[in-house]
């Protein structure tokens, strides 16, 4: 997201704050703006305002009466909690808003959509697997690396490799002073200069992939994701939309995920 421009609304009156209610981040997760962590930032940029004041602080319990806007817009109520799988294709950024005007997943998505937000992000070349979802809290908890969940990708990067090579990535690797944890990497074909290669990671940092093949000396070129955790791409096409029922999200997220969120 980006920071909006002047807000007319800004003021120097203190944060307004209630007796009782919810944390503003927590409500604007729940009505599916974003995560809680991005709710802070939106906050820290000026683009969040309860009942006509801006706030300066993320700590500030509101009620579901107040007036509460992000970047000027209301924001309604907590939805229901829903999941879809969406096959991203590449050209796309994963964010609402783009600064450089590239068009998003967001608008690419049918006008009939609820507010969604991702869990975690695509960058702009990668394809494959992405789950949007209205519930900013259960994006942050499939998010967390202590949530354990693989991500799984196919891979073509133009360069040689061996199968010796990638298995020292299983102890984890160390990239330009970043800390990379065990990577499971299997080379499943190699076409002319590219090799195919299977890799699943369990972290999903900045780039990871990428970064982890350029310091084999290989150069991605495609990147797919296949799977997140117990959600696969599967068959779904490029651009396809699919809702996760209710049952098979509880069966997938597990009895004490789906506990902790009401399902």
């Amino acid at each position: 997201m980006t920071k909006s421009p002047h807000n007319p609304l800004r003021t120097q009156t203190p944060a307004p704050s209630t007796d009782g209610g919810e944390r503003i981040a927590k409500v604007l997760a729940h009505a599916g703006v974003c995560s809680r962590r991005d709710a802070e930032k939106l906050i820290e940029q000026g683009r969040v305002s309860v009942d006509g004041t801006v706030l300066t602080t993320p700590a500030v319990k509101v009620l579901a009466s107040q007036d509460i806007r992000v970047d000027e817009v209301r924001v309604g109520g907590p939805q229901a909690l829903r999941v879809w799988r969406y096959h991203k294709p590449d050209g796309l950024v994963t964010t609402h808003k783009d600064p450089q005007g590239r068009q998003t997943v967001f608008e690419a998505l049918p006008s009939d959509m609820p507010r969604v937000i991702s869990v975690g992000r695509l960058d702009l070349t990668t394809e494959g697997l992405l789950l949007l979802t209205t519930d900013g809290g259960l994006a942050r908890a499939l998010e967390l690396p202590a949530t354990g969940w693989t991500r799984r990708y196919r891979v073509r990067a133009y360069g040689r490799v061996t199968q010796s090579r990638l298995d020292r990535l299983a102890g984890g690797v160390s990239v330009d002073g970043v800390d990379y944890g065990p990577v499971k990497a299997t080379l499943d074909s190699v076409q002319g200069g590219n090799a195919w290669m299977t890799v699943s990671i369990r972290e999903g940092k900045n780039r990871e992939i990428r970064n982890i093949m350029r310091h084999l000396d290989l150069q991605v070129n495609r990147l797919i994701r296949m799977a997140y955790g117990p959600f696969q791409l599967g068959s779904l096409k490029k651009g396809a939309l699919e809702e996760v029922p209710g049952k098979t999200l509880r069966e997938q997220l597990g009895k004490k995920l789906s506990d902790e969120l009401g399902l």
